[in-house]
């Protein structure tokens, strides 16, 4: 839903870079073990009662980090809580000095706490981590004391060889060390890929599962990602692997987990779920258990074996704690915690040391839900030494002003379908790739998990208000993807509006931001392909002719067929033009001043009915 391609190397970023400042000069039910019966001991249970029969194991976790170390701009660095009275409140969140104090705070008094993560800790990440190859975002959540994470599909955007050097450690291969005197060291914790393996010789490219162990307490944790990673990374991210599907992966390690004679399991899987309602406190038992949700998280839940004791989420970038039965009928928690470290979820686990098993039942415990990471508190005094020396590493870079906006542009934020956001950019890769010699480009089309964030007009650091600097565009457009341009006749380009509404995208619909020349109606009361209402696509104000050749303007990652648009790869006479971020970039410069800042679009390029 969100994922993308991959960056390129520093060297090219620093390269384009160069030419750019060049020219802008002038609910957790508490989860219980497969299959156990409710407990009614008479030994009851603690924080850390060494002596009785039930130990309480507390669960810290999280989701999509995407290397957001400072707190995030816009509405990606916000999270929406429902109101007693009906009304929603906005709450600012996120941010690494606030969520290391958050969970420093949450582990107070006990004594059996672990903090496990569901990918996507690092890729699409802001200029200060994703310039030095997301290094300093390993070092963070090493200070975090991380225990476990599973992968995503952005832990393979810049390929396994990358992956590995995260987890092992060493200096980048082509950009080397990038402080003096100082080796990368790698994660402290362990990278979860149980699904992931190699296509010749079937084995997992990494450790599919561990074991927490603490005072004879056991805990095992598989990690997956979704088995869709390779329709959302580009062909060279996940060269030479294969994943696996996700339910008869994780049951095929809890069965030799269990023959280990663990009998606490946990499933850390990158992908989830759409919640009714996007409040981080929604109750998603709301009027069943499970009933307030739906995506592909909803039927992993329900095939996982029962030996798995909660599932800890991520992908959707969504926020849930729901309570999902497992084969045998049994409560389960499910949980998701948003995206970008604005949440973290706390959840208990019953730890029956007679069975060493946990404990599920149907009563919702107090001690458990998602929390938000608010900006309210202390920050981490080494969390802040951490920002502080990579922002100076990268500030020659980060700070220089490319454009002006008079109010915030929103792409992630935005609550339409057609982004204002999304509008700008397409708009600046159809300007730079128009020209003949650039492709000829007539149409431009952007996916939109590809925009990482908003344009915020309030400040982020000392630039000003209303200054866009090369920072913040990199944040939105991190992968440094290079533009192309094909030709598409008038029935591929009606395809592709298509399969943003079938296909791969049926469920979860992929709603591409398209350049102004491109207008039609979608309509949403109608189901699949129909949605789109072909007398209404016109470019340039004319009906669409299916016979007819566009040249039409895209990223590599959309031009390969990903994100579920195989329709892009029949296109014929590929131009390869510059990266889409200095496509960006130049745009920004080129329309905006500080007299004549750019404004937001009127977004009104896709008419929807409801």
């Amino acid at each position: 839903m969100h994922a993308t391609p991959p960056r390129k190397r520093l060297a090219r970023r620093l390269t384009a870079t160069a030419a750019v400042l060049a020219a802008t000069a002038g609910v957790l039910s508490t989860a219980a073990p497969a299959g156990a019966a409710p407990a009614s001991y008479g030994h009851g249970h603690g924080h850390g009662n060494a002596h009785g029969r039930t130990v309480d194991v507390q669960l810290l976790s999280f989701n999509d980090l995407h290397g957001n170390l400072e707190p995030p701009q816009g509405s990606s660095g916000t999270v929406t809580e429902n109101q007693a009275d009906g009304t929603k409140k906005v709450i600012p969140a996120g941010g690494v000095e606030y969520l290391a104090n958050s969970l420093r705070t949450a582990r107070k008094g006990h004594d059996y706490s672990i903090t496990a993560a569901a990918g996507d800790m690092i890729g699409a990440s802001p200029l200060m981590s994703g310039l030095f190859h997301d290094e300093p975002t390993i070092e963070a959540l090493n200070k975090l004391k991380l225990d476990v994470t599973s992968v995503g599909n952005h832990e393979f955007d810049e390929g396994r060889a990358e992956l590995t050097r995260m987890q092992k450690g060493g200096c980048h291969p082509k950009d080397g060390c990038f402080e003096k005197g100082k080796k990368f060291q790698g994660a402290d914790f362990p990278y979860l890929a149980a699904n992931v393996v190699d296509e010749k010789t079937g084995k997992p490219i990494l450790k599919p599962y561990t074991v927490w162990q603490r005072k004879g307490v056991k805990v095992g944790f598989i990690g997956v990602t979704t088995k869709h990673t390779p329709d959302v990374v580009t062909a060279e991210g996940v060269k030479g692997l294969k994943f696996l599907d996700e339910v008869e992966t994780i049951d095929k390690y809890a069965k030799e987990l269990d023959r280990q004679g663990v009998k606490s399991i946990v499933a850390l899987i990158h992908e989830g779920g759409m919640p009714a309602n996007g409040s981080y406190n929604f109750d998603c038992d709301t009027p069943g258990a499970g009933a307030g949700i739906s995506g592909p998280i909803v039927d992993i839940a329900k095939k996982v074996t029962p030996k798995v004791d909660a599932l800890v989420t991520g992908h959707t970038h969504q926020s849930y704690a729901c309570t999902i039965p497992d084969p045998s009928g049994a409560p389960r928690t499910v949980t998701s915690a948003a995206s970008f470290g604005r949440l973290y979820t706390d959840t208990t686990l019953t730890y029956d040391r007679r069975t060493k098993d946990i404990v599920r039942t149907t009563v919702k415990s107090p001690r458990t839900g998602n929390h938000v990471v608010n900006r309210d508190q202390p920050k981490a005094a080494d969390m802040t030494a951490l920002i502080d020396r990579w922002k100076t590493l990268a500030a020659p870079i980060a700070n220089k002003p490319v454009g002006y906006i008079s109010a915030d542009i929103n792409g992630r934020g935005a609550e339409s379908l057609e982004q204002p956001l999304g509008d700008v950019i397409t708009d600046a890769q159809v300007e730079a790739l128009a020209p003949a010699g650039k492709g000829g480009a007539q149409i431009a089309f952007m996916n939109p998990g590809g925009i990482r964030s908003d344009l915020a007009y309030k400040a982020s650091g000392g630039e000003g208000d209303g200054v866009v600097t090369y920072g913040e565009a990199f944040t939105v457009q991190p992968f440094t993807n290079m533009m192309q341009t094909k030709d598409l006749t008038g029935a591929q380009v009606l395809a592709v509006l298509r399969q943003q509404v079938s296909g791969a995208n049926e469920e979860q619909p992929k709603i591409l931001q398209v350049s102004s020349a491109l207008t039609y109606t979608l309509d949403l009361t109608k189901k699949g392909a129909d949605r789109i209402v072909a007398s209404s696509v016109k470019v340039g104000g004319a009906p669409l002719d299916e016979k007819k050749t566009y040249r039409v303007a895209a990223n590599e990652f959309l031009m390969g067929g990903g994100d579920g648009f195989p329709a892009f790869k029949d296109g014929t006479n590929k131009l390869v033009g510059p990266s889409d971020l200095d496509v960006f970039v130049t745009y920004l410069t080129a329309h905006s001043s500080k007299a004549s800042p750019l404004a937001p679009p009127k977004t009104d390029r896709i008419t929807i009915v409801k």
